[in-house]
Parts: C-alpha cells; sequence; structure tokens
C-alpha cells in the first residue's frame, strides 16, 4: 500500500519506498486499496495536526464517507467521544457502529443544535472540517473555549460573511487549515511511519476495518465511479478495481 502524490489512474505506478506500507495480515488486496489515502487522511488529522488528547470530545463532519469512517475508529481509538454529521439515517447509524456516541442528519435538523445538545453546555474541543463556509457558524457554536477547528476541505465553499474573527477570539478558539496531497516527501514518509507503526497490527486483528462502500468499479467504469461518488450515496471507500 502507498500514498501517493496525485490523482489518476494507471495499471502501474512508481513510488518512494518511503511511502509504502505492508498490507496487513490477513486483510485483502483489495481491502487494503481502502486504507492509505483515507487513513492517511485521518491520523494526520488527528494526531498530527488536531493533536487529540484522551477525553476530548470530536465532532467528525462526513462521518459516512472514507476520511470519516476511519476518523470514527482513530479518534475512538485515542480515548475520544465522537459525534458525526451525514445526509442520511443509514451513515449515522454506521459512524455509530464503528464507535461515534451519536450523529446528526444534517438534511433533517440544524446538526450544531443537536450535537451541542449530546455534547452538553461545555461543547466540543475538536471539530474536523471537510466542509467549510456553510457550516461555519455551527462550528464555533458548538466548539468549547480553547477548542480546535481543523479545516481540511472546502465543499460547502470557501466565502464567509460573519463576525467569524471576533468569535474565534471571544473563545480563544484555533482554526487550522490542512492538506494532505501537497506536502513534502518527508513529512508524507514521517506520516506513513508512524502510522504504519500504530495501525498495521490492529487491522490484522480486527479492531480497526477499512470500511468500502458496496459498489465497486473495474478501471474502465471511473467515470462510473465519480458520477456515483457525486451522488453522495456512498459509504466508505469506493473501490477502482484493475
Amino acid at each position: 500500500m502507498s500514498l501517493l502524490n496525485g490523482g489518476g489512474y494507471a495499471e502501474y505506478v512508481a513510488v518512494d519506498e518511503n511511502l509504502i506500507m505492508p498490507i496487513p495480515e490477513g486483510v485483502t488486496l483489495r481491502t487494503a486499496a481502502g486504507i492509505p489515502e483515507t487513513w492517511l487522511t485521518a491520523f494526520q488529522l488527528l494526531h498530527f495536526v488536531t493533536q487529540v488528547q484522551p477525553g476530548d470530545t470530536v465532532v467528525i463532519h462526513a462521518g459516512g464517507s472514507g476520511v470519516g469512517t476511519a476518523a470514527i475508529q482513530l479518534a475512538t481509538e485515542a480515548g475520544c467521544r465522537v459525534f458525526t454529521t451525514a445526509g442520511s439515517k443509514e451513515k449515522i447509524s454506521k459512524s455509530m457502529a464503528l464507535g461515534a456516541t451519536g450523529g446528526a442528519n444534517y438534511k433533517e435538523e440544524n446538526w450544531g443544535v443537536k450535537i451541542k445538545e449530546m455534547a452538553g453546555d461545555a461543547g466540543v474541543q475538536c471539530v474536523l472540517d471537510c466542509v467549510g463556509s456553510s457550516y461555519w457558524k455551527q462550528n464555533v457554536d458548538v466548539l468549547s473555549v480553547d477548542g480546535k477547528w481543523t479545516l481540511y476541505g472546502l465543499m460547502g465553499g470557501a466565502n464567509i460573511e460573519g463576525p467569524l474573527l471576533a468569535l474565534l477570539l471571544r473563545k480563544r478558539l484555533r482554526l487550522e487549515a490542512t492538506t494532505l496531497r501537497s506536502r513534502s516527501d518527508e513529512y508524507k514518509a514521517r506520516l506513513t511511519k508512524a502510522f504504519a507503526e500504530h495501525a498495521i497490527a490492529k487491522f490484522s486483528k480486527g479492531r480497526y476495518k477499512a470500511i468500502l462502500d458496496s459498489k465497486s468499479f473495474t478501471l474502465d467504469e471511473a467515470q462510473l465511479a465519480h458520477d456515483y461518488m457525486e451522488t453522495n450515496a456512498s459509504i466508505g471507500k469506493i473501490i477502482v478495481e484493475v
């Protein structure tokens, strides 16, 4: 398994040996293909950037996604209490089966109000946010004083109107934006090594599970895979088989 420098499809690739991990014992090649990008992203968000601590309460947006399903398991393993947001009851149920304490369906309810009710008046310590502008006010509302907001995507837009800076100051919030693909090979190698040491044995023992969507596609059907992903119906990682 490896973490590559960019997207694309091919039968063969050349990769830096420091970005390669062993396939966990007892895990199929197809399942292992669902590990590197999603789990390394989630591991980076939680441990390299946000630096979660045991006892933290963490909100993970897109809880039914590949990164979301990985982050739920990693955060739970780290001793955190997890709440998720997702767009269907099925995705919320999956999140809770993976260890989340609760979740909110953003299509049916104000997720900020729902999670604040579940988390308690003190709020949550961390938010992993791949949505961006459409969630900014709710992110601030649910975060506790000195909370951490980690931004790694802009699915909900990039422009913000409102008193964001004043609210960040009022609660002494830390907002940090991060990416992975554009990082240096040295950074990726350090991340890969840390993750492999932490997780490979846990996959072999079944403590961690790479969640794959029920649908799969061949290499010739790559565009169909993208079309399916855009429906937002998938749960876990979508696999394209060569």
